[in-house]
Protein backbone atom coordinates (compact mmCIF):
# COMPACT_ATOMS: atom_id res chain seq x y z
CA UNK A 1 0.00 0.00 0.00
CA UNK A 2 1.56 3.03 -1.05
CA UNK A 3 2.41 6.39 1.29
CA UNK A 4 0.24 9.36 0.24
CA UNK A 5 2.26 12.46 1.02
CA UNK A 6 0.55 15.71 0.90
CA UNK A 7 1.95 18.56 -0.72
CA UNK A 8 0.64 22.49 0.51
CA UNK A 9 1.87 25.17 -2.46
CA UNK A 10 4.24 27.46 -1.51
CA UNK A 11 2.71 31.33 -0.62
CA UNK A 12 5.68 32.54 -2.39
CA UNK A 13 4.43 30.44 -5.81
CA UNK A 14 0.87 31.23 -5.44
CA UNK A 15 0.81 34.65 -4.74
CA UNK A 16 0.24 37.10 -7.50
CA UNK A 17 3.36 38.95 -7.96
CA UNK A 18 3.04 43.06 -8.53
CA UNK A 19 2.91 43.76 -11.84
CA UNK A 20 4.13 47.45 -12.82
CA UNK A 21 2.27 49.15 -15.24
CA UNK A 22 3.73 49.15 -18.96
CA UNK A 23 5.63 52.31 -18.61
CA UNK A 24 7.46 50.90 -15.87
CA UNK A 25 7.98 47.75 -17.65
CA UNK A 26 9.68 49.77 -20.73
CA UNK A 27 11.76 51.52 -18.69
CA UNK A 28 13.36 48.90 -16.85
CA UNK A 29 13.94 47.29 -20.07
CA UNK A 30 15.65 49.79 -21.59
CA UNK A 31 17.77 50.41 -18.96
CA UNK A 32 18.90 46.74 -19.13
CA UNK A 33 19.64 47.16 -22.52
CA UNK A 34 21.76 50.12 -22.62
CA UNK A 35 24.22 48.28 -19.47
CA UNK A 36 27.31 46.95 -20.90
CA UNK A 37 27.90 48.30 -24.03
CA UNK A 38 31.13 49.52 -23.26
CA UNK A 39 33.85 47.68 -24.67
CA UNK A 40 35.88 48.41 -21.66
CA UNK A 41 33.70 46.64 -19.20
CA UNK A 42 33.40 43.65 -21.62
CA UNK A 43 37.09 43.26 -22.04
CA UNK A 44 37.57 43.88 -17.84
CA UNK A 45 34.57 41.97 -16.60
CA UNK A 46 34.91 45.11 -14.51
CA UNK A 47 31.22 47.81 -14.80
CA UNK A 48 33.25 50.93 -13.84
CA UNK A 49 36.37 50.45 -16.32
CA UNK A 50 34.22 52.48 -18.93
CA UNK A 51 34.95 55.37 -16.14
CA UNK A 52 38.96 55.86 -16.13
CA UNK A 53 39.69 59.37 -14.65
CA UNK A 54 41.78 61.05 -17.80
CA UNK A 55 43.79 62.73 -15.06
CA UNK A 56 45.50 59.51 -13.65
CA UNK A 57 47.12 59.62 -17.36
CA UNK A 58 48.29 62.76 -17.17
CA UNK A 59 51.88 62.15 -17.36
CA UNK A 60 55.33 64.31 -17.69
CA UNK A 61 58.71 63.27 -19.47
CA UNK A 62 62.02 64.38 -17.97
CA UNK A 63 65.69 63.96 -19.76
CA UNK A 64 65.64 61.72 -22.50
CA UNK A 65 63.00 59.10 -21.98
CA UNK A 66 61.09 59.22 -25.38
CA UNK A 67 64.85 58.96 -26.83
CA UNK A 68 65.50 55.94 -25.15
CA UNK A 69 62.41 54.15 -25.52
CA UNK A 70 62.56 55.04 -29.37
CA UNK A 71 65.87 53.62 -29.24
CA UNK A 72 65.15 49.99 -27.45
CA UNK A 73 62.75 50.51 -30.62
CA UNK A 74 60.22 48.12 -27.67
CA UNK A 75 56.31 48.94 -26.35
CA UNK A 76 56.78 49.42 -22.37
CA UNK A 77 53.99 47.57 -20.20
CA UNK A 78 53.74 48.69 -16.74
CA UNK A 79 50.68 47.84 -13.92
CA UNK A 80 49.36 50.49 -11.88
CA UNK A 81 47.86 48.34 -9.47
CA UNK A 82 45.86 50.72 -6.94
CA UNK A 83 44.22 52.97 -9.98
CA UNK A 84 43.63 49.45 -12.24
CA UNK A 85 45.18 50.21 -15.02
CA UNK A 86 47.79 48.88 -17.48
CA UNK A 87 49.88 51.03 -19.49
CA UNK A 88 51.93 51.10 -22.58
CA UNK A 89 54.38 53.23 -23.37
CA UNK A 90 55.14 53.07 -27.35
CA UNK A 91 57.79 55.82 -29.16
CA UNK A 92 58.25 54.27 -32.28
CA UNK A 93 56.02 56.26 -34.71
CA UNK A 94 56.42 60.04 -35.23
CA UNK A 95 55.00 61.22 -32.29
CA UNK A 96 55.01 58.84 -28.40
CA UNK A 97 51.52 57.11 -28.01
CA UNK A 98 50.34 56.10 -24.16
CA UNK A 99 47.60 53.57 -24.15
CA UNK A 100 45.95 51.56 -21.35
CA UNK A 101 43.66 48.90 -20.34
CA UNK A 102 41.68 48.96 -17.61
CA UNK A 103 41.65 46.20 -14.69
CA UNK A 104 41.06 45.33 -11.53
CA UNK A 105 44.20 45.51 -8.96
CA UNK A 106 46.83 44.03 -11.59
CA UNK A 107 50.26 43.37 -10.10
CA UNK A 108 52.56 40.63 -11.84
CA UNK A 109 53.41 41.10 -15.80
CA UNK A 110 56.03 38.56 -17.72
CA UNK A 111 55.72 37.57 -21.36
CA UNK A 112 56.29 34.37 -22.99
CA UNK A 113 58.32 35.38 -25.52
CA UNK A 114 58.26 32.09 -27.38
CA UNK A 115 54.40 31.70 -27.39
CA UNK A 116 53.84 35.47 -27.34
CA UNK A 117 51.46 35.87 -24.92
CA UNK A 118 50.97 38.37 -22.55
CA UNK A 119 50.38 36.97 -18.97
CA UNK A 120 48.98 39.31 -16.13
CA UNK A 121 47.73 38.87 -12.48
CA UNK A 122 44.58 40.59 -11.30
CA UNK A 123 44.74 40.20 -7.36
CA UNK A 124 41.32 41.20 -6.16
CA UNK A 125 39.45 37.78 -4.70
CA UNK A 126 39.53 35.53 -6.64
CA UNK A 127 42.58 36.25 -8.44
CA UNK A 128 42.80 35.67 -11.83
CA UNK A 129 45.55 35.38 -14.64
CA UNK A 130 44.99 36.89 -17.71
CA UNK A 131 46.21 36.34 -21.10
CA UNK A 132 46.89 39.07 -23.97
CA UNK A 133 48.15 38.46 -27.47
CA UNK A 134 47.84 41.24 -30.51
CA UNK A 135 45.46 41.52 -32.65
CA UNK A 136 46.72 40.89 -36.04
CA UNK A 137 43.50 42.22 -38.48
CA UNK A 138 40.14 42.93 -38.86
CA UNK A 139 37.44 40.32 -39.94
CA UNK A 140 35.80 41.36 -43.04
CA UNK A 141 32.34 42.55 -42.95
CA UNK A 142 29.23 43.26 -44.29
CA UNK A 143 27.12 45.00 -41.61
CA UNK A 144 29.57 47.83 -40.71
CA UNK A 145 32.14 49.34 -41.92
CA UNK A 146 35.56 48.80 -39.86
CA UNK A 147 38.44 50.91 -40.65
CA UNK A 148 41.72 49.59 -41.76
CA UNK A 149 43.89 48.49 -38.24
CA UNK A 150 46.56 51.05 -38.30
CA UNK A 151 48.20 49.14 -35.07
CA UNK A 152 49.06 46.12 -33.13
CA UNK A 153 46.94 46.47 -29.46
CA UNK A 154 46.74 43.66 -27.02
CA UNK A 155 43.88 42.35 -26.26
CA UNK A 156 42.14 39.97 -23.48
CA UNK A 157 42.10 36.41 -24.92
CA UNK A 158 41.37 34.17 -21.73
CA UNK A 159 41.36 34.93 -17.90
CA UNK A 160 41.77 31.66 -15.05
CA UNK A 161 40.51 32.48 -12.01
CA UNK A 162 42.17 31.37 -8.44
CA UNK A 163 41.77 31.46 -4.81
CA UNK A 164 42.83 35.02 -3.62
CA UNK A 165 44.55 33.19 -0.91
CA UNK A 166 47.12 32.65 -3.14
CA UNK A 167 47.84 36.32 -3.40
CA UNK A 168 49.55 35.96 -6.47
CA UNK A 169 52.43 39.12 -7.20
CA UNK A 170 55.24 38.72 -9.27
CA UNK A 171 55.08 36.68 -12.89
CA UNK A 172 58.11 35.06 -14.66
CA UNK A 173 58.40 32.44 -17.50
CA UNK A 174 60.85 29.41 -16.22
CA UNK A 175 61.41 27.35 -18.75
CA UNK A 176 58.86 27.06 -21.09
CA UNK A 177 56.01 26.98 -17.72
CA UNK A 178 54.38 29.88 -16.56
CA UNK A 179 55.21 30.97 -12.46
CA UNK A 180 53.71 33.42 -9.81
CA UNK A 181 54.87 34.43 -6.24
CA UNK A 182 52.04 33.12 -4.25
CA UNK A 183 52.85 35.81 -1.42
CA UNK A 184 49.59 34.22 0.87
CA UNK A 185 51.30 30.95 0.79
CA UNK A 186 54.65 31.57 0.77
CA UNK A 187 55.95 29.51 -2.04
CA UNK A 188 56.05 29.90 -6.13
CA UNK A 189 53.39 28.40 -7.87
CA UNK A 190 53.58 26.68 -11.27
CA UNK A 191 50.57 27.96 -13.66
CA UNK A 192 49.21 24.93 -16.23
CA UNK A 193 47.11 25.63 -19.18
CA UNK A 194 44.57 23.88 -16.69
CA UNK A 195 42.36 24.96 -13.65
CA UNK A 196 44.80 25.08 -10.30
CA UNK A 197 47.98 26.32 -8.93
CA UNK A 198 50.33 23.66 -8.22
CA UNK A 199 53.11 24.45 -5.22
CA UNK A 200 57.05 24.26 -7.26
CA UNK A 201 59.31 25.58 -4.57
CA UNK A 202 59.04 27.17 -1.16
CA UNK A 203 62.00 28.38 1.39
CA UNK A 204 63.58 26.27 3.54
CA UNK A 205 62.80 28.94 6.40
CA UNK A 206 59.11 28.15 6.34
CA UNK A 207 60.02 24.34 7.07
CA UNK A 208 59.02 22.56 10.51
CA UNK A 209 58.03 19.33 11.95
CA UNK A 210 54.32 19.25 10.85
CA UNK A 211 55.10 20.59 7.31
CA UNK A 212 55.60 23.94 5.53
CA UNK A 213 53.49 27.03 6.60
CA UNK A 214 51.64 27.17 3.99
CA UNK A 215 48.43 28.71 4.94
CA UNK A 216 49.17 32.47 5.48
CA UNK A 217 52.00 35.26 4.46
CA UNK A 218 54.52 34.82 7.16
CA UNK A 219 57.76 36.68 4.54
CA UNK A 220 56.07 38.25 1.91
CA UNK A 221 57.81 36.34 -0.89
CA UNK A 222 57.42 38.22 -4.21
CA UNK A 223 59.58 38.41 -6.73
CA UNK A 224 61.24 35.87 -9.16
CA UNK A 225 64.44 36.39 -11.11
CA UNK A 226 63.69 33.47 -13.59
CA UNK A 227 66.32 30.86 -14.69
CA UNK A 228 66.82 28.04 -16.85
CA UNK A 229 64.54 25.65 -14.04
CA UNK A 230 63.55 26.33 -10.46
CA UNK A 231 67.13 25.91 -8.99
CA UNK A 232 68.84 28.90 -11.25
CA UNK A 233 66.47 30.85 -10.31
CA UNK A 234 66.07 33.73 -7.49
CA UNK A 235 63.73 34.82 -4.93
CA UNK A 236 63.44 37.68 -3.05
CA UNK A 237 61.31 38.19 0.33
CA UNK A 238 60.76 41.00 3.01
CA UNK A 239 61.95 38.32 5.81
CA UNK A 240 63.81 34.77 6.20
CA UNK A 241 62.36 33.98 9.84
CA UNK A 242 58.84 33.37 10.30
CA UNK A 243 57.37 35.06 13.42
CA UNK A 244 54.72 36.48 15.02
CA UNK A 245 54.60 39.54 13.59
CA UNK A 246 53.60 39.37 9.76
CA UNK A 247 53.70 41.52 6.59
CA UNK A 248 50.87 44.31 6.52
CA UNK A 249 51.39 44.55 10.62
CA UNK A 250 52.56 48.02 11.25
CA UNK A 251 55.29 46.27 13.88
CA UNK A 252 56.61 43.88 10.92
CA UNK A 253 60.21 44.62 11.06
CA UNK A 254 61.54 45.36 7.80
CA UNK A 255 64.98 47.62 7.87
CA UNK A 256 67.67 45.44 5.97
CA UNK A 257 65.54 42.25 6.79
CA UNK A 258 65.30 41.27 3.35
CA UNK A 259 67.18 38.46 1.41
CA UNK A 260 67.48 36.78 -1.66
CA UNK A 261 67.24 33.28 -2.08
CA UNK A 262 69.10 30.86 -4.06
CA UNK A 263 66.41 28.23 -6.29
CA UNK A 264 68.72 25.71 -5.46
CA UNK A 265 69.50 25.92 -2.08
CA UNK A 266 66.13 27.39 -1.10
CA UNK A 267 68.42 29.54 1.51
CA UNK A 268 69.86 33.44 1.25
CA UNK A 269 72.32 33.98 -0.69
CA UNK A 270 72.33 38.03 0.28
CA UNK A 271 70.87 40.18 2.88
CA UNK A 272 70.39 43.61 3.82
CA UNK A 273 67.45 44.88 1.30
CA UNK A 274 64.04 46.47 2.56
CA UNK A 275 61.28 45.12 1.58
CA UNK A 276 62.77 43.99 -2.00
CA UNK A 277 60.65 43.45 -4.79
CA UNK A 278 61.33 42.56 -8.99
CA UNK A 279 64.31 40.29 -8.67
CA UNK A 280 65.62 39.59 -12.36
CA UNK A 281 68.63 38.46 -13.69
CA UNK A 282 70.50 40.47 -16.71
CA UNK A 283 73.98 40.28 -17.94
CA UNK A 284 74.46 36.95 -15.43
CA UNK A 285 73.85 39.01 -12.32
CA UNK A 286 71.21 39.34 -10.42
CA UNK A 287 69.30 42.36 -9.49
CA UNK A 288 66.21 43.68 -7.17
CA UNK A 289 64.63 46.65 -6.07
CA UNK A 290 65.56 47.87 -3.07
CA UNK A 291 62.09 49.16 -2.47
CA UNK A 292 61.92 50.74 1.07
CA UNK A 293 65.38 52.45 -0.28
CA UNK A 294 64.54 53.86 -3.37
CA UNK A 295 67.21 51.54 -4.18
CA UNK A 296 67.78 49.59 -7.63
CA UNK A 297 70.71 47.06 -6.37
CA UNK A 298 72.79 44.19 -7.85
CA UNK A 299 74.50 41.31 -5.99
CA UNK A 300 78.12 41.22 -5.55
CA UNK A 301 79.03 38.15 -3.72
CA UNK A 302 76.62 37.82 -0.47
CA UNK A 303 76.00 41.60 -0.62
CA UNK A 304 73.79 44.19 -2.65
CA UNK A 305 75.15 47.16 -3.86
CA UNK A 306 73.31 49.92 -4.56
CA UNK A 307 73.84 51.47 -8.12
CA UNK A 308 70.81 53.83 -8.53
CA UNK A 309 68.59 55.26 -6.21
CA UNK A 310 65.38 56.89 -7.32
CA UNK A 311 62.64 59.34 -6.01
CA UNK A 312 60.05 56.64 -4.86
CA UNK A 313 59.22 52.84 -3.37
CA UNK A 314 61.31 51.06 -6.47
CA UNK A 315 58.86 48.41 -7.55
CA UNK A 316 58.66 46.78 -11.23
CA UNK A 317 62.06 46.40 -13.60
CA UNK A 318 62.81 45.15 -16.54
CA UNK A 319 65.86 45.04 -18.62
CA UNK A 320 66.10 45.87 -22.31
CA UNK A 321 70.12 45.56 -23.17
CA UNK A 322 72.09 47.65 -20.89
CA UNK A 323 69.11 49.62 -19.79
CA UNK A 324 67.38 49.07 -16.66
CA UNK A 325 63.30 50.28 -16.73
CA UNK A 326 62.45 50.76 -13.46
CA UNK A 327 59.11 51.79 -11.36
CA UNK A 328 58.45 53.77 -8.32
CA UNK A 329 55.62 54.35 -6.48
CA UNK A 330 54.11 56.91 -3.85
CA UNK A 331 54.00 55.14 -0.32
CA UNK A 332 50.93 54.50 1.11
CA UNK A 333 50.30 56.30 4.59
CA UNK A 334 49.59 53.23 6.31
CA UNK A 335 52.68 51.67 4.96
CA UNK A 336 55.27 55.02 5.92
CA UNK A 337 57.21 52.19 8.04
CA UNK A 338 57.82 50.24 5.60
CA UNK A 339 60.33 52.84 3.83
CA UNK A 340 62.81 54.43 6.46
CA UNK A 341 65.53 55.17 3.61
CA UNK A 342 62.84 57.41 1.28
CA UNK A 343 61.68 60.85 1.31
CA UNK A 344 57.69 59.70 1.63
CA UNK A 345 56.39 62.82 1.00
CA UNK A 346 59.16 63.51 -2.36
CA UNK A 347 58.13 60.18 -3.47
CA UNK A 348 56.80 59.84 -7.69
CA UNK A 349 55.05 57.60 -9.71
CA UNK A 350 56.60 56.82 -12.72
CA UNK A 351 59.57 54.67 -14.77
CA UNK A 352 63.23 55.49 -15.21
CA UNK A 353 65.31 54.49 -17.64
CA UNK A 354 68.42 53.70 -16.10
CA UNK A 355 71.60 53.10 -17.73
CA UNK A 356 72.60 49.67 -15.64
CA UNK A 357 76.64 50.14 -15.76
CA UNK A 358 77.09 54.12 -14.88
CA UNK A 359 73.43 54.12 -12.77
CA UNK A 360 72.68 57.37 -14.26
CA UNK A 361 69.14 58.12 -15.05
CA UNK A 362 68.89 58.65 -19.18
CA UNK A 363 64.95 59.86 -18.20
CA UNK A 364 62.05 59.62 -16.60
CA UNK A 365 58.08 59.29 -17.42
CA UNK A 366 56.41 60.97 -14.17
CA UNK A 367 52.02 60.37 -13.71
CA UNK A 368 51.94 63.49 -11.45
CA UNK A 369 48.19 61.73 -9.89
CA UNK A 370 49.70 58.64 -9.92
CA UNK A 371 49.88 56.35 -7.03
CA UNK A 372 51.52 52.32 -7.27
CA UNK A 373 53.41 50.77 -9.83
CA UNK A 374 53.67 47.05 -9.19
CA UNK A 375 55.09 45.74 -12.64
CA UNK A 376 57.50 47.09 -15.83
CA UNK A 377 58.52 44.68 -18.94
CA UNK A 378 58.61 45.18 -22.77
CA UNK A 379 57.37 43.71 -25.95
CA UNK A 380 58.85 44.28 -29.22
CA UNK A 381 57.48 47.58 -31.20
CA UNK A 382 56.67 45.29 -34.52
CA UNK A 383 55.01 42.89 -32.07
CA UNK A 384 52.65 45.21 -30.56
CA UNK A 385 51.83 48.90 -30.69
CA UNK A 386 49.84 49.22 -27.01
CA UNK A 387 46.38 48.10 -26.00
CA UNK A 388 43.20 49.45 -27.22
CA UNK A 389 42.49 52.65 -25.25
CA UNK A 390 44.01 56.00 -25.92
CA UNK A 391 45.04 58.30 -23.45
CA UNK A 392 43.29 61.85 -24.22
CA UNK A 393 40.34 62.20 -26.51
CA UNK A 394 38.58 58.60 -26.46
CA UNK A 395 36.90 57.45 -30.03
CA UNK A 396 34.23 55.35 -28.34
CA UNK A 397 32.61 54.28 -31.78
CA UNK A 398 36.05 53.23 -33.58
CA UNK A 399 36.47 51.12 -30.12
CA UNK A 400 33.16 49.63 -30.33
CA UNK A 401 33.80 48.76 -34.51
CA UNK A 402 37.39 47.63 -33.15
CA UNK A 403 36.36 45.29 -30.73
CA UNK A 404 33.37 44.03 -32.88
CA UNK A 405 35.83 42.45 -35.88
CA UNK A 406 39.36 42.06 -34.27
CA UNK A 407 41.09 38.68 -34.79
CA UNK A 408 44.04 37.94 -32.47
CA UNK A 409 46.60 35.08 -33.24
CA UNK A 410 48.96 33.70 -30.93
CA UNK A 411 52.55 34.44 -32.74
CA UNK A 412 56.18 34.47 -31.40
CA UNK A 413 57.47 38.00 -30.35
CA UNK A 414 61.12 37.36 -30.59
Amino acid sequence: MGVKIRVRPSKLLTRTPHRPGQAGLEASWERHNAEWREPAQIASLWRDAAATDPRLLGCVAHGRWWETLAACDVTLLVTREYEHLVMALNAGGARPVITYLPLPHPSGLTVDRVRGIVHLASTRNPNQVIDLVPVTGLLPRLDVKVEPLRDRPLVPVRARFFPGCLYLHDMAMIGSELHAAAVGQNAVVRLGDGAGAERVWWPRCIETESGPLFGRNHIQLNSIAAGANLATSYFSASADRVTARRPGQRNFPVDRRGVVFSGATREPIARGLTRPHSARLSGGKIWVDDSGYGGLSVVEGRRCLTVARLAGWTRGLCFCGSIAFVGTSRVLPRFRQYAPGLDVDASVCGVHAVDAASGNVLGSLIWPLGNQIFAVDWVPTPFASGFPFKAGRRASAREKKFFYAFEARKEKNG
